[in-house]
């Protein structure tokens, strides 16, 4: 019945307002993700439709309750259309629109995050759009009767914001996720409502693109199969193009791709990362261009495809030693000699070849400053990883454990990933002393608890 409706001109987002029924159901039911019951949930659609007797009949229904009839809800109330988070905007105006659309409906519904799916066709059209599209230029303007908005408006935001991204890198997006986009739901929805001439509407724009990149990953590393980053990171994308930032919509393009590795989606994620490089020939920094080919390299490694994998480390590699980072946009700066390691350590350990793997990523361990914790722990959990597939349990049992102890203040579903990953991979060494002391020692660690539960990474504890 979703389908037909959906063929009709119905969207979810309409079903849902008009039958009670959440989203994020009605897409398991589209899915066929759960069976429901039938009578229950024919009742509801016939009911929120309106159906007249005979087609109740039709359906094995009786007369409908007698209760008030079911109407769309009224503007306040409406149930928000979250695909428009979907669909790369085309104009400056669509894409404040869809973006102030998923901060209020993030803020006022907590299922927003489990409402709906990844979509990989959406990657596909925004990657497609945004390399097609002119390159935008200053944009002035805003709403009538809005504040005057200057450009120390807009560095009051940039500094709030990197507060926030501070917090991301050393707690995990869990700890602070709400309270962005309680942020950008106020302030950021301000100042994109206010006037300002050109030059502040090209940086307005960038400014509110990196903050809803970040919102983006802090949402995808608290709750990491959310569709909800998928959305804030296409939303992201349109933003950067509407406000003339080429290199910062590439550089989004390459977190979608690290988003579709990990759901799986390697073939989509390598070519995001290819999209990204193409889209910024000539102007990319080396620091950004051995990212793109490390972030292919992670979709190839997860693919099998051990040649290509190579081939993109090499140029990574290559790209990477001439780097200037004084060159490089100041929310890049982060990749460093220690971030590219943990790249080569992740490839190296999804192609099977630990020793170079646990290598690679020693070396990352132990050039971290401690600034990005979080970073830190994904290496060192690649660390013990290497060592156990190289039958070294003992060693990957240690460092396991150090990685739980500086990891007792992170709130990361992707963090809890890596931990579940290498409790299926301890079999390998079941029996052992080392595992059994292992296990002992790692009960009393918070993560490692989130980790033992059933469920997906989504608990951040």
């Amino acid at each position: 019945m979703i389908t037909v409706l959906n063929a009709h001109g119905l969207t979810q987002g309409q079903i849902a307002g008009l039958t009670g029924l959440t989203q994020g159901r009605l897409s398991e039911w589209a899915g066929r993700k759960r069976k429901p019951q039938a009578v229950t949930t024919f009742q509801s659609f016939a009911d929120g439709l309106g159906m007249p007797t005979a087609a109740r009949q039709a359906l094995g229904l009786g007369p409908a309750e007698s209760r008030a009839p079911v109407m769309s809800p009224s503007p306040s109330h409406a149930v928000p259309d979250l695909d428009v988070g979907l669909k790369y905007p085309g104009t400056p105006a669509t894409a404040t629109g869809n973006v102030s659309t998923l901060w209020a409906a993030d803020v006022s519904d907590p299922e927003v995050l489990d409402r709906g799916v990844i979509t990989p066709a959406a990657w596909n059209e925004a990657s497609l759009r945004w390399l097609t599209a002119p390159v935008g230029g200053a944009v002035g303007g805003g709403l009538q009767g809005g504040v005057q908005i200057g450009m120390g408006d807009v560095d009051r935001f940039r500094a709030t914001v990197e507060m926030f991204r501070e917090l991301d890198d050393r707690f995990g997006g869990g700890h602070a996720r709400d309270a962005l986009i309680q942020y950008l739901r106020g302030d950021a929805a301000r100042l994109l409502r206010g006037r300002y001439p050109e030059t502040v509407g090209s940086a307005l724009l960038s400014a509110v693109a990196e903050a809803t990149l970040l919102a983006a990953w802090m949402t995808y590393d608290s709750t990491p199969l959310s569709p909800q980053a998928q959305r804030y990171f296409i939303q992201a994308l349109g933003l950067a193009q509407a406000g003339g930032n080429r290199l910062l919509g590439a550089s989004i393009l390459d977190a979608m791709s690290h988003q579709a590795t990990y759901t799986g989606r390697f073939a989509e994620a390598a070519n995001l990362a290819r999209a990204g490089r193409a889209g910024t020939t000539g102007i990319a920094t080396a620091s950004m261009t051995a990212h793109f080919h490390a972030m292919e390299a992670r979709a190839l490694a997860r693919l099998g495809d051990a040649t290509g994998c190579d081939r993109a480390l090499a140029a990574a590699v290559t790209e990477h030693e001439r780097r200037r980072p004084e060159d490089d946009p100041g929310w890049f700066q982060y990749f460093d000699e220690a971030e590219l390691s943990a790249e080569l350590g992740h490839c190296l350990r999804d192609l099977g070849r630990a020793g170079d793997a646990a290598q690679y990523a020693g070396r990352s361990v132990g050039l971290e400053n401690g600034k990005f914790v979080r970073s830190d722990f994904f290496a060192t959990m690649v660390l013990a990883d290497s060592y156990l597939a190289a039958g070294e349990a003992e060693q990957a049992c240690d460092v396991a454990l150090a990685a739980l102890s500086a990891g007792e203040q992170i709130r990361s579903g992707r963090c809890v990933n890596y931990l579940r990953e290498f409790r299926g991979h301890l079999v390998r060494a079941e029996g052992s002393a080392a595992v059994r002391d292992f296990s002992e020692q790692a009960a009393g660690f918070r993560l490692w608890r989130i980790a033992a539960r059933p469920g997906n990474a989504s608990a951040v504890g």
